[in-house]
């Protein structure tokens, strides 16, 4: 798999009265929902999916606990059109939805005063987002597209530049940031030519802390004077002509992927209006964000104490070109609470894995200096990697533990995690048998079957407490 060349902008300016929603294509995105449970009176809530011969039903049904119990969708629950990644922030429960070039729709929802899932008013147009985070109120959707045509070089060739919408959770509004400028562009924002698009948006303070994703040259990039930022050697990379499909498309004069793949970046914003940035830069690592088709799973994380783990699995291992693959293992590093610099932690994952050669889809903070991680049961490298194993990552004693308990027949993990008393729970989606919340200790990785529900999957899950 290649990295994507271009995005396309999550198009959410207007808001519109509600209507029905489309539903999600088959990408999978940029994550996590939880927090603690707040106060009495709440209820969880869990996205689910119920797949029939007579087609697939999506539905929002709560429950009183996590631990255990079983529930059922049946003539239950607000039945919705499903959402690529569901978000819960500030006590509402956004369905962000993505789809495969078209307008999609993203709706938002909240617990009423006699503890029923309702549908908020608005709803927010959308086409494509590469990745997304929260900052204050805000969910905050990011990608890389085409600037202005005011900036055009000679050739016509638009620089790219970062396309972000803030959907203020609280006002249930949506404003986009203005381009116009050239303030946002994305062009040799490394310093090396390349232009990069951005994974994850993680809050420390005031500051959002954000992946660097280096995505190669445009062509705008690749035709600055006259290729000063081809590498020498690098040249067969620049395509003669267009081609490809989705999300592995490109066009005449690019040079798709990184020419640097054993670099990490981190771009450090001073607040939510994302300009100026200050960079941090390892080689210990590589690119900062998990991997599925065109998404870019978040792998900046701020721990309990502010300091910021930066994760990389080493995705740009499975690059086709020797000279773009990487030649570092799956590991973390950090930059401490309040910084804008790595300091020298370093872990090598990928060596405690069985094997020592595999890496990791996502991961999630899980309480405390721990962290949740989904594994893959092989390596990158290899034939169709599956990635249904969990493990435990302890950043104070840089050890792995592999989470036992799980069932055998695990078919998907879900995409949003929950934290408290120790635990860190997520659902876990099994063949022929209905998913279920587990329970993940953080200190032993022993995980417990929680609540189970009647249905074919548990898309993301959360706690929510009534609207007043």
């Amino acid at each position: 798999m290649t990295l994507k060349t271009s995005m396309c902008r999550v198009i959410a300016a207007a808001v519109i009265p509600a209507m029905s929603l489309c539903s999600c294509s088959d990408s999978d995105e940029p994550t996590t929902s939880g927090g603690k449970e707040e106060s009495y009176g709440g209820k969880f809530v869990f996205a689910t999916t119920v797949k029939g011969s007579n087609g697939t039903a999506y539905d929002l049904i709560t429950g009183e606990s996590i631990d255990d119990g079983n529930l059922t969708t049946v003539n239950n629950g607000l039945i919705n059109e499903g959402a690529t990644q569901w978000v819960f922030h500030k006590n509402y429960l956004y369905a962000l939805q993505y789809n495969q070039g078209n307008a999609g729709t993203t709706r938002s929802y909240f617990l009423d005063s006699d503890g029923e899932m309702k549908a908020r008013n608005m709803e927010y147009r959308i086409s494509r987002f590469s990745s997304y985070g929260t900052y204050n109120d805000d969910i905050i959707t990011t990608s890389t597209g085409d600037g202005p045509e005011s900036f055009a070089d000679k050739q016509g060739y638009l620089p790219k530049t970062l396309l972000i919408t803030y959907l203020n959770v609280v006002n249930e509004t949506s404003r986009e940031n203005d381009t116009s400028t050239g303030k946002y562009s994305m062009e040799n924002f490394l310093g090396n030519g390349e232009y990069v698009t951005l994974s994850g948006a993680e809050q420390s303070g005031s500051r959002l802390y954000c992946g660097a994703i280096p995505m190669g040259l445009s062509q705008y990039g690749a035709a600055y004077d006259n290729g000063k930022w081809i590498r020498p050697g690098y040249e067969h990379l620049v395509h003669t002509e267009s081609g490809g499909t989705g999300g592995g498309s490109y066009k005449a004069g690019e040079l798709v992927g990184t020419q640097y793949p054993d670099e990490c970046w981190v771009a450090v914003y001073g607040n939510e209006s994302m300009t100026d940035p200050v960079l941090a830069k390892t080689d210990k690592i590589s690119t900062p964000c998990g991997r599925y088709r065109s998404q870019y799973y978040q792998s900046v994380w701020a721990a309990e104490n502010g300091d910021i783990y930066v994760f990389s699995p080493s995705y740009a291992k499975t690059m086709t070109d020797p000279g773009q693959k990487t030649t570092l293992p799956a590991g973390v590093c950090r930059i401490p609470a309040g910084s804008t610099s790595f300091d020298d932690y370093y872990c090598n994952i990928e060596e405690q894995t069985p094997g020592g050669n595999r890496s990791f889809m996502r991961c999630w903070p899980a309480g405390g200096n721990r962290f949740l991680m989904i594994m893959y049961d092989r390596s990158l490298t290899e034939k169709d990697p599956v990635a249904t194993e969990l493990a435990i990552f302890d950043a104070d004693t840089k050890k792995l533990m592999y989470v036992t308990g799980l069932p055998e027949n695990v078919s998907s993990i879900g995409k949003t995690v929950y934290t408290q008393n120790g635990n860190v729970y997520i659902p876990v989606n099994v063949e022929n048998e209905n998913p279920a919340i587990y329970a993940i200790n953080t200190a032993t990785a022993n995980a417990v079957k929680g609540v189970s529900i009647t249905a074919t999957e548990i898309n993301g899950f959360g706690y929510l407490t009534p609207e007043k």
